[in-house]
């Protein structure tokens, strides 16, 4: 019987142990938005259910699913808007390379009333240290 508890308890700590990471919200005037890292992305992409943006400028690649670019410094402007889904709930996730102009995208969009906003923390730079690849470089 106690064997039988050492086992479990032993499986049960190694499956809490495998559970992905929290997620962080990251609050701004006007609401927040939430940082991922790149396992966490990765998983995402497996039920994809996100229009994904590259908001770095210049170009320096893309992540596979990419599904617009828009420069970070012009993602307000209105025809950039027009290219994002009309329904300010739904899921974006930005990515940059380094995490810090889609940092600054994710704070315009949240002023704007978006509020499923996602943002790549560590950007490409994270995403290839975690062994992905960046496509057209």
């Amino acid at each position: 019987m106690l064997r039988i508890f050492i086992l479990l308890s032993v499986v049960v700590f190694a499956l809490a142990a495998c559970q992905s990471k929290p997620v962080e919200k990251v609050s701004v005037d006007g609401g927040a938005y939430t940082d991922i890292d790149a396992e966490q992305l990765n998983a995402m992409l497996k039920d994809k259910d996100f229009v994904l943006v590259n908001v770095h400028i210049p170009f320096e690649g893309n992540i596979a699913g990419t599904d617009l670019s828009i420069p970070y410094n012009q993602i307000t402007d209105p025809a950039n808007l027009a290219q994002l889904p009309a329904d300010k709930n739904a899921k974006i996730v930005l990515y940059c390379r380094s995490g810090r102009m889609s940092a600054i995208a994710a704070e315009e969009l949240v002023k704007l009333g978006y509020t499923n906003l996602w943002n790549l923390k560590g950007g490409m730079v994270e995403w290839e240290q975690a062994g992905f690849e960046i496509q057209d470089k």
